[in-house]
């Protein structure tokens, strides 16, 4: 199986997660503490680092990660955290609370990304723009790992299925995943 092709700067707006192979994003609580032991392509937090030009998230998430920079702190960019109550959110430098429609709240961060990308680091929120069709691209890096149970990245019983086109050749082939228990 060949990889995606790096990602570029190109004012895309990226539903950007790590993903356990049974479609959680975070663990009960939000935890994350899952997202270790595993390892990415050669490259590629540098990849998202220079072409992030901002990130727009979710309160839960944020109140989970207790202000920690994305990547380690190695990408220094603005967030925006989306909220119904901003005035009791936790302030941190470099990072504005939104009380807004979802769409504004994107138009923000994509106006403050210039022509780098937004990446969308909340299911919810994600969930939201895509119902919109405003997600340009869903960057998933699926670890070797079954949570069964957290947060998952595509939440919506009772809504209808989301087809997806695969970036690359085949944009309707299936993509083949093969793991044996550790």
């Amino acid at each position: 199986m060949t990889d995606t092709q790096p990602q570029v700067a190109a004012g895309k707006v990226l539903w950007h997660f790590t993903m356990s192979l049974d479609g959680f994003v975070a663990g009960p609580d939000h935890a994350m503490d899952w997202m270790t032991g595993f390892t990415v392509r050669d490259g590629l937090i540098d990849e998202y680092v220079t072409t992030t030009g901002a990130i727009l998230g979710g309160r839960s998430g944020w109140d989970t990660i207790n202000g920690a920079r994305p990547y380690g702190g190695l990408w220094d960019g603005p967030i925006f955290v989306l909220t119904h109550h901003p005035e009791d959110a936790t302030p941190a430098e470099g990072v504005t609370f939104l009380s807004c429609d979802v769409a504004e709240a994107l138009e923000i961060a994509k106006k403050a990304a210039g022509e780098k990308n937004v990446e969308v680091f909340s299911p919810t929120v994600g969930r939201q723009l895509l119902e919109r069709g405003l997600i340009d691209e869903i960057d998933l890096h699926v670890a070797p790992v079954l949570l069964g149970d957290g947060i998952r990245l595509f939440d919506n019983p009772g809504g209808v299925p989301v087809r997806l086109n695969r970036v690359g050749d085949d944009p309707v082939r299936a993509l083949n995943v093969r793991y044996r228990p550790a």
